[in-house]
């Protein structure tokens, strides 16, 4: 299998020498990497050319500067560097971020696992954080999903679901979509995959606008928002957090605005959602 990997990177000098280090040291070689510098302004083009010049596995993609839209904009650099290479020549397509370092032997039990599973549409390792000096488990969504930082689909599924989507909640779409047309999403727990992130940052917590934008995006009814909204605000332990939530996401519905999943496709999502609450909350 060839493996097409797309970096999108904005300003990330200090970080992406690491993961492009780990993608030279995989013991797995038949892969193509295009990194798409989204109008970074420090010396991450720099540090492109050098890999560049000395790896032929290694191109990039510069684009301007775009705004900053939480969701959309990753996306929209990772479509860009994907429009720059054929896919027909490739069988796994992925996207990873420019903040990771993959353990050496990622891609070729990312490999293994599509070639023995043909029913495997996605599949990715977990996610770790260093933490007073260890690397431990983020936490940051449950072990069954592959998170955003780390996909890689395999190419026919990743053309039956679309594509990503240029929203917020598109890393949730995405998974919801591929099962639905009787796709697998793997996690392989044995792959530690290290996420560099700010010390001291927690990237948990987030606000209100952000929950209730995010359940707009991903086309939850209103049923469906108000149950989320309710599970955010209690582990948050405020009541006013859940009305802050509401309040953005009836602003989103009010003012209508554009989603990029079908009315088919939100439809699924939220019988997904539906038949999750009730299998853990209600035990039907």
């Amino acid at each position: 299998m060839r493996f097409l990997i797309i970096i999108p990177a904005h300003n990330e000098e200090e970080n992406l020498p690491f993961t492009l280090d780990s993608l030279q040291q995989q013991r797995f070689k038949d892969f193509k990497t295009v990194i798409v510098n989204d109008g970074s302004t420090d010396q991450t083009a720099e540090v492109i050319r050098k890999y560049k010049e000395t790896d032929s596995r290694f191109e990039t993609v510069d684009l301007e500067k775009s705004t900053h839209q939480p969701g959309s904009k990753v996306v929209h650099a990772f479509k860009s560097g994907l429009k720059t290479r054929n896919t027909d020549e490739f069988d796994i397509i992925c996207k990873f971020d420019a903040d990771i370092i993959l353990p050496e032997n990622y891609l070729e039990t990312l490999e293994q696992a599509f070639t023995h599973n043909p029913e495997y549409g996605l599949v990715g390792g977990l996610l770790y954080v260093e933490k007073e000096g260890s690397w431990v488990y983020e936490g940051n969504s449950n072990k069954h999903h592959v998170r955003g930082p780390l996909k890689a689909y395999r190419k026919e599924c990743f053309e039956q679901i679309g594509g990503l989507r240029e929203t917020l909640g598109w890393d949730n779409i995405d998974s919801i979509l591929l099962e639905n047309l009787d796709w697998k999403e793997v996690v392989i727990p044995e792959l530690h995959v290290k996420l560099i992130k700010v010390k001291g940052a927690d990237y948990t917590i987030r606000p209100a606008d952000y929950y209730g934008r995010y359940f707009y995006f991903l086309g939850l009814n209103r049923l469906m928002a108000y149950i989320a909204s309710s599970k955010e605000a209690a582990k948050a332990g405020s009541v006013p957090f859940f009305f802050k939530i509401i309040s953005a996401y009836e602003s989103c519905k009010t003012n209508k605005l554009e989603l990029k999943i079908s009315k088919e496709e939100q439809k699924s999502i939220n019988d997904k959602r539906w038949k999750m609450l009730k299998k853990k909350w209600l035990k039907m």
